[in-house]
Formats: structure tokens, C-alpha cells, sequence
């Protein structure tokens, strides 16, 4: 999958960050989640989505949570 999960271009989306290699906002993941989509769901509607990428922003979120939980 590369090193990079997210990338924030101005050329894309007028740099919102997106997953990278698509112009998928990584907001969509969290907002559909919020509304009560499954993982399945989500990928299946967002067809440059790949499961691994899904799971690591899910991982990278709980990451960053536990560093503010600690700060």
C-alpha cells in the first residue's frame, strides 16, 4: 500500500485530505461509520477503497486517540 495513507494536495479536492491514490475524503469513512455503515458497505460504495486502507486509518485515529488520552 505505499507509506502514505493520507495525502492533502491542493490540486485534490482543494486539499482535503483523502486517501491516497484516491479522492476519497477520509472524512467519508468516519461520517459513514457515524451513520451506521458497516466496514463492507463503506468499501463496496467507495470501489478505490481497499480494506487494508480502512483498517490502518481506523488504527492511525485510535493511535492518535491514545496519544491525547496520554498528553
Amino acid at each position: 500500500m505505499g507509506d502514505q495513507l493520507v495525502t492533502i494536495d491542493p490540486e485534490i479536492l482543494g486539499g482535503t485530505p483523502v486517501f491516497t491514490g484516491t479522492r476519497v475524503p477520509i472524512a467519508v469513512l468516519f461520517e459513514n461509520l457515524a451513520d451506521g455503515l458497516t466496514l463492507d458497505e463503506i468499501i463496496e460504495s467507495y470501489p478505490t477503497l481497499r480494506r487494508s486502507m480502512v483498517i490502518e486509518a481506523l488504527h492511525q485515529a485510535e493511535s492518535l486517540l491514545e496519544l491525547l488520552k496520554a498528553a
